[in-house]
C-alpha cells in the first residue's frame, strides 16, 4: 500500500494524524483531477432518540459529518488537504442530543449535563505534509485550525468499531475529546510500524457559538507513540497537558490514554473492535480530580448488508448533578461526588441498498445502565434508552483504503 507520492503506508490516518489498521474498510467517494486525488467521506444518521427514566426525553435528530480531502505530491512528498463539516448545529435542538449521564461543554452559562452537545460547523481545516526519509521512514507536519492534537485514539466518529452506534461514549471527554482545537500543530516521524508525534494546541473546550472561529493561546501540549505490528493491529499510548480546558472552571487536565485497535477483513463483511482507556487529573479551585474510562466496542459486518455492534463503558463522573440535585441528595452546593456508570449498548443494522456512490440503512440500538443507588431518586432505578435511525453513508465499501 503506498501514498499519493510512492511512500510507504504501515497503517491508514484515522482522524488528525492517529492510525487506524491498514485493513480497515473505507466508505467513500474517490476522484482524480489533474494530480490532485480527492476524496469525499460522510454520513448521517437521522431518527428517534428515547432516553429512559425520570431525566430521559425523546427528541427527533440527526447526527452527521462531511470530510471532502484532497491530496498531491509537492516536492518530494505529499500534501493533503482536509475539512471537515457538520450540520448538527441545526438538526440538534437545546443543549444537544439527549443522552443519560453524558456531561462536556456549556450551554446557555450551565454545563451540559445529560446530552451529548452539538459539533461545530467547522469541525476540521487542515494541512498536511509528510516527506519520506530513507526507505522507509517519513517525517510529517500537520496544522489544523481547527484541527485534532495527538492525544488519544481515533476520534469515535470515525472508528470502524463504533461505525454504526450514532451515540457519543459517556467516556468521550476522558479520551478523545481534543478532536476540534482551535489551533494545533503536530509532527513526528514514522519508521515502519512505529509512529511517534508531539503537538502544540489550543486546549480549550469550543464554546456553545457552533458556527464561528475560536481564539485562544497554544499553550497545551501532547505525545502520542502508536505501534501497528501488522494490518490488523493499532496500539496506541498518549499523555496531554491541556490548559484550562473548561470554560466555568479555570484550572488544568492531564490526560493518559491507551487503546488497542484490531480489524479483521471477511469474506462477506469486516469485524472491528477498539478496547480503550482514558483518565483525566483534573485540577479545580485547590481540589484534584482523578477520573478513569474503560470502553470496549465492536461492529461486526457479516452476509455484506448486516451490522451488529456493541458498546461496553464504565466511566467515572463528576459533573452530572445540578445545584437543584446537591440539595436534593444531601450535597453541600460546592461538592463534587463522583459516580462510576455502566452503559451497555446493543444494536443492530441492515443495508437496505448499497451501491458505488452511497448506502442506505435502516438500524437501532438499546442502551442499559448500572449506577450506584444515590442516583435512583433522579434516574429512576433502571433506566433504559433506545434509539431508530436511518444511516446514509457516501460511497461504497472498500478495503484498506483509509481516511
Amino acid at each position: 500500500m503506498h501514498g499519493a507520492a510512492g511512500q510507504p503506508m504501515t497503517s491508514p490516518n484515522g482522524s488528525g494524524t492517529s492510525w487506524e489498521p491498514a485493513s480497515t474498510p473505507a466508505y467513500m467517494i474517490h476522484e482524480q483531477a489533474g494530480k490532485w486525488t480527492l476524496m469525499f467521506h460522510g454520513e448521517a444518521k437521522i431518527g428517534v432518540n428515547a432516553q429512559g427514566g425520570p431525566r430521559g426525553v425523546t427528541k427527533f435528530e440527526s447526527q452527521n459529518w462531511f470530510m471532502p480531502m484532497a491530496s498531491r505530491g509537492v516536492g518530494r512528498g505529499t500534501l493533503e488537504l482536509r475539512g471537515m463539516f457538520s450540520a448538527e448545529p441545526l438538526t440538534y435542538s437545546g443543549a444537544g442530543s439527549p443522552q443519560l449521564f453524558q456531561t462536556g461543554e456549556v450551554y446557555r452559562g450551565r454545563p451540559i449535563v445529560d446530552a451529548q452537545h452539538p459539533h461545530d460547523l467547522l469541525m476540521e481545516l487542515s494541512a498536511k505534509y509528510t516527506l519520506p526519509v530513507g526507505e522507509r521512514g517519513s517525517w510529517f507536519a500537520y496544522f489544523g485550525y481547527p484541527g485534532e492534537p495527538a492525544l488519544g485514539p481515533v476520534a469515535f466518529m470515525h472508528r470502524a468499531s463504533a461505525s454504526e452506534n450514532p451515540s457519543a461514549p459517556l467516556a468521550h471527554h476522558l479520551q478523545d475529546s481534543t478532536h476540534i482545537a482551535f489551533g494545533v500543530f503536530t509532527t513526528g516521524f514514522t519508521y515502519r510500524w512505529l509512529k511517534v508525534e508531539g503537538s502544540v494546541f489550543n486546549g480549550r473546550e469550543p464554546d456553545e457559538d457552533r458556527y464561528g472561529f475560536e481564539a485562544g493561546p497554544w499553550d497545551s501540549r501532547s505525545v502520542r507513540v502508536s505501534v501497528a505490528p501488522s494490518a490488523n493491529w493499532v496500539f496506541q499510548y498518549s499523555y496531554g497537558l491541556l490548559k484550562n480546558p473548561e470554560l466555568l472552571h479555570e484550572g488544568d487536565t492531564r490526560r493518559q490514554t491507551a487503546s488497542v485497535q484490531y480489524n479483521r477483513p471477511l469474506r462477506r463483511g469486516n469485524w472491528a473492535t477498539g478496547l480503550i482507556w482514558g483518565r483525566n487529573r483534573e485540577g479545580h479551585e485547590g481540589d484534584t480530580f482523578r477520573l478513569n474510562s474503560y470502553t470496549l466496542e465492536s461492529t461486526l459486518n457479516f452476509l455484506d448488508r448486516n451490522y451488529v455492534y456493541t458498546r461496553l463503558e464504565l466511566v467515572d463522573k463528576k459533573d452530572i448533578l445540578r445545584p437543584e440535585d446537591l440539595r436534593k441528595l444531601g450535597y453541600g452546593e460546592h461538592a463534587h461526588p463522583q459516580f462510576r456508570i455502566g452503559a451497555y449498548t446493543f444494536g443492530y443494522v441492515r443495508d437496505l441498498y448499497a451501491g458505488d456512490k452511497y448506502t442506505l440503512g435502516l438500524g437501532g440500538n438499546t442502551t442499559l445502565y448500572s449506577k450506584p443507588e444515590a442516583l435512583d431518586a433522579l434516574y429512576g432505578r433502571n433506566p433504559v434508552s433506545y434509539k431508530m435511525f436511518l444511516r446514509i453513508r457516501l460511497g461504497g465499501r472498500g478495503a484498506g483504503h483509509g481516511m
